[in-house]
């Protein structure tokens, strides 16, 4: 570690500066607006989650209420970790975030440098891109396990190496990985490929696998008998909800949702890298680098799942954020592999350093962007759905149980049992879903007293009903959305 430290310390210090100033900013910026919390209300589940564990010692959302409505129970119990030490719990799930980014930074320089004979930049040129991507910053300080999730197949595609015995412990990363996200057990794709088309003795590649499969089901077991006492299921809730919620959306023709799903990769310098990634296929093959191929594999196994099981690109893409970041390692090794070239005469010199100086401009430029973004999302979700729960905190009693969609906000600041209508937390919902006839119900029969929702995504349910509370909110009508409105469902 030492020798590592001695011959890396400096590029290894400017990466964390680099992603604590970056990371620090996002926040600060948001703050100095009038706004402390998350982008998405999904992370205020999460949230609730580790409160009720590290407070209450229990696995619940609702208390007393055991549920499977946390899709990344790793990355909940590590946001316990603010309750237990009293730490204010945005800022302590960004310094886990950034920590994860700054580790896959990391890692993605030391990969390169590996990948590429000879390169050694004093500049850690692939690490500060990956930590000035809007996108992964962005991820980093959501609230959500995206960074984690990303942290880990790095981790795990750094333990692959064919001439080590180390893939048990690739598999215990895939085997954690599932339990930060379900969809996890895909990195067993590029561990399976790398063993079967590596070199090696048939009896090294079964010590091999045996070591790899071992570590995974070592960890992922478990995960299968938790979500099976906590849902009655081998897979979360989250896992069916999802899927159920956006179902039409598979009726969309295939290459229109993969389309769809690949346009945010180019929304920064990912569409620089295109090319790039383009061509480090044609270096991978020349140069047997089977690494390289195993994550050009994985990503696009990745886009073709999603395509077809659940092909939504909103929010910035967010459940592409995994693939987009293996698609930027490969567009990295492939610019740096064609920068390379000892041969390059002037012409392609000066090609080289164009689109270099165009990836620079472009990322910093959607840098400065997504911290506008950023802020903005913060502020869609505290002026709908934290001060809608807090209106209903403040002005409904306790007694009273709330049906709401966005549960996350709801569930942490309200105070009051939540009725979850996106399946997460009440599984029962999930075969009717999208059936408000027979929601409406189901409501009645669970004595609901107040639903809370954005009208048009309920228009039977709230068509004859007058909101007895609307937000004040601007930045969700100024986005195209609509205003958080609470309607009385039970008797008076």
């Amino acid at each position: 570690m030492s020798s590592f430290l001695k011959h890396n310390g400096r590029w290894l210090a400017l990466l964390a500066a680099a992603t604590l100033i970056i990371d620090g900013c996002y926040l600060g910026f948001t703050a100095f607006s009038g706004f402390h919390g998350f982008p998405l209300d999904d992370a205020w589940i999460h949230q609730v989650y580790a409160r009720n564990l590290a407070q209450r010692g229990e696995w619940a959302f609702n208390p007393g209420q055991p549920s499977g409505g946390s899709t990344a129970p790793l990355w909940s119990v590590l946001l316990a970790g603010a309750y237990v030490l009293n730490i204010d719990p945005v800022i302590w799930s960004a310094l886990l975030g950034s920590l994860a980014l700054l580790i896959t930074a990391v890692l993605a320089e030391l990969l390169i440098r590996e990948w590429i004979e000879g390169y050694r930049p004093s500049v850690p040129w692939a690490g500060l891109f990956l930590v000035c991507e809007w996108h992964l910053v962005w991820a980093s300080v959501s609230g959500m396990e995206t960074s984690l999730f990303i942290c880990l197949f790095f981790l795990m595609m750094y333990f692959l190496k064919v001439d080590t015995e180390r893939f048990w412990i690739a598999g215990l990363l895939i085997g954690l990985a599932t339990w930060v996200r379900p969809d996890g057990i895909t990195f067993l794709g590029p561990a399976i490929f790398l063993l079967i088309f590596s070199s090696g003795s048939g009896s090294r590649k079964a010590r091999q696998l045996a070591g790899l499969l071992g570590g995974f089901l070592l960890v992922f077991v478990p995960y299968l008998f938790f979500n099976l006492r906590l849902a009655g299921s081998i897979w979360p809730s989250t896992f069916s909800a999802k899927q159920a919620e956006y179902q039409t959306s598979t009726s969309l023709p295939f290459l229109s949702r993969v389309g769809s799903l690949f346009l945010p990769f180019l929304a920064g310098g990912g569409v620089i890298l295109l090319p790039a990634a383009a061509a480090a296929i044609v270096f991978a093959w020349r140069k047997k680098n089977l690494r390289i191929m195993a994550i050009l594999l994985w990503f696009c196994g990745y886009l073709l799942v999603y395509a077809i099981r659940l092909p939504v690109y909103y929010q910035h893409g967010r459940y592409m954020m995994p693939a987009m970041a293996g698609f930027f390692l490969v567009g990295l090794w492939g610019l740096f592999q064609w920068t390379g070239t000892p041969d390059a005469g002037k012409r392609q010199v000066l090609v080289k350093k164009f689109n270099q100086a165009c990836l620079a401009a472009v990322t910093l430029s959607f840098l400065w962007l997504g911290g506008m973004t950023y802020q903005n999302d913060v502020a869609i979700i505290t002026t709908e759905m934290v001060d809608t729960a807090e209106w209903i905190k403040e002005n409904i009693s306790p007694q009273d149980k709330i049906a709401a969609h966005d549960i996350g906000a709801m569930g942490y600041f309200s105070d009051h049992e939540i009725i979850d209508l996106a399946g997460l937390v009440n599984p029962e919902v999930i075969p009717i879903i999208r059936d408000e006839e027979r929601l409406a119900d189901y409501l009645n029969n669970r004595q609901v007293d107040f639903l809370v929702t954005f009208p048009e995504w309920y228009p039977q349910l709230t068509g004859s009903k007058e909101p007895v509370y609307k937000s004040r909110g601007i930045f969700s009508p100024r986005s195209g959305g609509e205003s958080m409105a609470v309607y009385r469902w039970g008797p008076n």
